[in-house]
């Protein structure tokens, strides 16, 4: 792997990590529509662990005090309203990782064709659309039910689909369940944390049991540019949501569903 096909990459995911449009994805059709070498399990397990240093950097104020008071929820019966986000974030994970030990196989084989990303990149799109116009979003992410929890935790197991898009997924539930934009994708950044852990400690041991030989000098590209690149982009999606909306996400995500249709249909 070149030095450039690393910067590339590791921009790519870093950009495209945390917003609703599927960092997957566009890891699977990039290589494909240049015609450059698959980057390798060694290379997606470094660009995971950049955006996870990204998301943790930016939320390190507010994870600091999540784990706080979580730590002393544990003895008590009336956790505060951090406690009660870091138990969300918890178990609005476990989902995730139940779906993905199970299909895991299926998405990496069945799951992975030009023509399943333009799907799910248009209907999830719609989606969206629909969940930024039509939802009430009256609610900050410290007013969560359990019920609402369940919602976006189910919901977030579908991202397994590439295409679908994590961030997405979770954002639109989010707002569906009445959660503004900006606590909907804070909600959604906060969630990535245990989900990127999960599937980075998940690559690396296959990495492991593979023996994949690593090339240094692109891993530590793809780190670097991936978690200087996720932090921008955290930080400027989340100052310029309430102005721009979903709505340049959604037609974006509708144009290249429509050019990947064109192109393998």
């Amino acid at each position: 792997m070149s030095n450039f096909h690393a910067f590339v990459l590791a921009l790519v995911q870093g950009f495209t990590e945390f917003l609703p449009i599927s960092s997957s994805a566009h890891l699977i059709l990039v290589p494909m529509l240049s015609d450059w070498p698959d980057q390798g399990l060694a290379f997606d397990v470094a660009v995971h662990f950049g955006t996870l240093m990204a998301v943790v950097a930016y939320f390190r104020t507010e994870l600091a005090g999540m784990a706080s008071s979580w730590f002393r929820s544990l003895g008590s019966r009336y956790p505060d309203e951090e406690a009660k986000l870091a138990w969300a974030v918890l178990l609005g994970t476990i989902p995730l990782g139940f779906f993905g030990l199970l299909f895991h196989d299926l998405v990496e084989t069945g799951l992975r064709s030009p023509l399943v990303i333009a799907t799910t990149t248009i209907g999830f799109g719609a989606l969206l659309w629909y969940a930024d116009v039509k939802g009430p979003q009256t609610r900050c992410e410290y007013r969560l039910n359990a019920g609402r929890v369940a919602a976006i935790a189910f919901a977030q197991a579908l991202a397994l689909i590439p295409g679908t898009s994590r961030s997405g997924i979770t954002i639109t539930v989010g707002l569906l369940v009445g959660l503004d934009r900006k606590a909907a994708a804070r909600f959604s950044f906060l969630l990535s944390i245990p989900a990127i852990l999960m599937a980075a400690g998940y690559e690396t041991r296959n990495l492991l049991i593979a023996g994949e030989v690593v090339e240094w000098v692109p891993m530590l590209t793809g780190v670097v540019v991936s978690a200087a690149s996720a932090y921008v982009c955290i930080h400027f999606f989340l100052k310029l949501l309430d102005r721009v909306g979903m709505l340049p996400f959604v037609i974006y995500r509708f144009v290249l569903g429509v050019v990947l249709f064109a192109l393998f249909l």
